[in-house]
């Protein structure tokens, strides 16, 4: 049905129901019949021009009644009430007299017949559903606002293989209660006994304020059944239109593990980007690409994609083309350990802010091959460093790692090292040089997490290093948007340390992924494979003589770094550069013995 058909239909049923409500009502109750044609004719004009006026108004023929709900009720009720009071008002002035009783059943019929003619097609359509008989007996946790949806939208779904057939809420005053013809029958406590009792074959988690903590609490009483769980989309991806309420999602480790977000200074970090040229070094990589991708989002003028890898930079180059078309987008290919491309590169855009994720990050790898972590992690920053500084970079931006703190590997050792270097550059240049400092990013490149769903998908077992090894977790998304945040917030000179909240067990985590990919620990096994050279039992984020206790922005601190000797820094990287590739692979760098109070290194053979 085309628009002006449907409006027309409308607007031929909204008045047939006026001029029957307005005569129904003084054929019921007007004192005196001599009156009754004058009257009927005038109020009939009045409340019929009045009633199509303000259902233009409060929008009635644009709206799809075939989802009506509470808002649309509203509406009717508004536009109605205004127009017999328009007619009220006419009588009023050109009759002295008011009718009220008689207006009154005239705005009940009124409200009665369209409420009944608009709300009739919801119940047509929901009358059409079929149901499937086929259909997994559903539990939904949360009897709120997503609960309601998630139930309706199962229910009116067609398509949908879930039937909602009772609420678990934790609020006692909804128990006993009906939603959606779905009882709700206890608290979340109860979810292993009410899943045998009801024979529920599915759960569905639908509480979009529900924390972290409480989210963890609930479904290990979830997985206590073995019964699949899943959990409703986010809120803003529903609203935003890229999913459906009904569209369930498995739950993720990072629901599991993440935090609640942290709302950025977007004003104070649009003054960095907005309109500016930004360049990204390391940009194919898993946390360079999310930072590209969160800097797109405060319109710079141009964004330098600077990376060794031609496929990584090729992809997030179309990306970015294509989500951010307005922003000029460069890519180079371009490796950080050759001063000479860099400083070409930067000379060639004048970048006004850098931010450097370039790195070698494996720990094992790293302690293979000490002298590429060497180039990479301290070469490679201090040609970029000094790039910036060369051509007159506004703020400069290191990514670091927790594995620089009191560090016992090659790849920690050289992080630390980079962070001196970027440090000492502060206090000789006019670009603010900061290093921010952060945990484990769940899903990057070379985590622990891909590596146990390809054990998990193998069959197990999967392999743990220690039963008490403890690690850090962010997200990659959280992790670059705090990344922007202390960015904006430079001084110069400064080490921030990004708030990774309580670290989670290893082990734990290994469970976590067991679970959620459908399995028990009895299904795929856990073996313990001991700890790899270089690796910590715990990780920190800040040495003892480093701890600044309050936070200058929530989830981020600004730690306290011990004076840096640049000269034991330049006299190690002199030497480094005067050795031969030849001669590296005939020596052991000693990075892991790198003392920070004694502030020396030592390479030996």
């Amino acid at each position: 049905m085309s628009y002006k058909t449907r409006l027309g239909l409308l607007m031929t049923v909204d008045s047939i129901i006026v001029m029957f409500s307005i005569y129904v009502g003084y054929w019921m109750l007007s004192a005196s019949s001599e009156m009754v044609p004058t009257v009927i004719v005038a109020s009939s004009v009045a409340l019929l021009i009045s009633h199509h006026i303000f259902a233009y108004y409060f929008k009635l023929y644009q709206r799809v009644w075939q989802y009506a709900s509470i808002q649309e009720l509203s509406a009717i009720f508004k536009a109605i009430t205004l127009s017999i009071v328009v007619v009220g008002i006419m009588l009023l002035i050109a009759y002295q007299g008011l009718f009220i009783r008689t207006l009154l059943v005239t705005w009940m019929l009124h409200i009665l017949l369209i409420g009944a003619s608009r709300f009739s097609w919801r119940l047509y359509r929901d009358s059409k559903v079929t149901m499937r008989t086929d259909k997994k007996r559903t539990l939904v946790i949360g009897a709120g606002n997503g609960g309601t949806m998630v139930a309706r939208q199962l229910k009116q779904s067609e398509m949908s293989e879930l039937e909602p057939v009772a609420f678990v809420d934790d609020d006692r005053s909804k128990h006993n209660l009906e939603i959606m013809g779905c009882p709700v029958v206890g608290e979340t406590d109860l979810i292993p006994e009410l899943v045998e009792d009801k024979n529920i074959e599915h759960i569905v988690i639908a509480i979009p304020s529900m924390s972290k903590k409480e989210l963890n609490t609930v479904f290990e009483k979830c997985s206590e059944t073995k019964v699949k769980t899943q959990i409703m989309p986010a809120i803003e991806d529903i609203m935003s239109g890229r999913v459906s309420v009904n569209q369930v999602r498995d739950v993720q480790v990072e629901d599991l593990l993440g935090r609640e977000p942290v709302e950025l200074d977007v004003d104070t970090i649009s003054n960095k980007l907005t309109g500016k040229t930004i360049m990204v070094t390391g940009a194919g990589g898993s946390i360079g690409s999310e930072v590209c991708r969160q800097i797109c989002r405060f319109s710079p003028g141009k964004i330098i994609l600077l990376g060794h890898g031609e496929n990584s930079i090729y992809g997030i180059d179309m990306e970015l083309k294509v989500k951010f078309p307005d922003i000029t987008v460069e890519p180079e290919i371009a490796d950080v350990q050759d001063r000479e491309r860099i400083f070409d590169v930067m000379e060639k855009y004048e970048p006004d802010v850098v931010y450097h994720a370039a790195a070698h990050k494996h720990v094992p790898l790293m302690e293979r091959n000490p002298h590429e972590a060497v180039k990479n992690n301290v070469i490679g920053t201090k040609n970029v460093a000094e790039a910036a500084d060369a051509y007159d970079v506004s703020s400069f931006v290191m990514v670091s790692t927790d594995k620089a703190v009191n560090p016992t590997s090659v790849m920690g050792s050289t992080k630390r090292i980079a962070e001196m270097v970027v440090q000492h550059m502060d206090t000789i240049s006019d670009t603010k040089f900061v290093a921010v400092r952060f945990g484990n990013v769940l899903g990057s490149r070379g985590s622990v997490i891909p590596l146990f769903k390809k054990q998990i998908e193998a069959g197990g077992p999967v392999t743990v290093t220690h039963p008490e090894m403890t690690r850090y977790f962010m997200t990659i998304p959280e992790a670059s948007r705090l990344v922007l945040q202390a960015g904006s917030l430079a001084e110069g000179g400064e080490v921030f340390v990004l708030d990774m909240g309580e670290p989670v067990r290893i082990v734990d985590l290994a469970k976590n992924l067991i679970r959620l990919s459908g399995f028990t620990e009895e299904d795929i096994k856990i073996k313990y494979s001991g700890m790899r050279p270089g690796e910590k039992l715990f990780e920190e984020l800040l040495g003892k003589d480093e701890v600044h206790e309050e936070q200058i922005y929530p989830m981020i601190y600004r730690g306290k770094t011990p004076p840096v000797d640049m000269d034991v820094i330049y006299h190690f990287t002199e030497m480094f550069e005067s050795y031969t590739v030849k001669n590296l692979r005939d020596r052991t760098l000693d990075l892991a013995h790198f003392n920070m109070e004694e502030r020396h290194l030592s390479l030996v053979k």
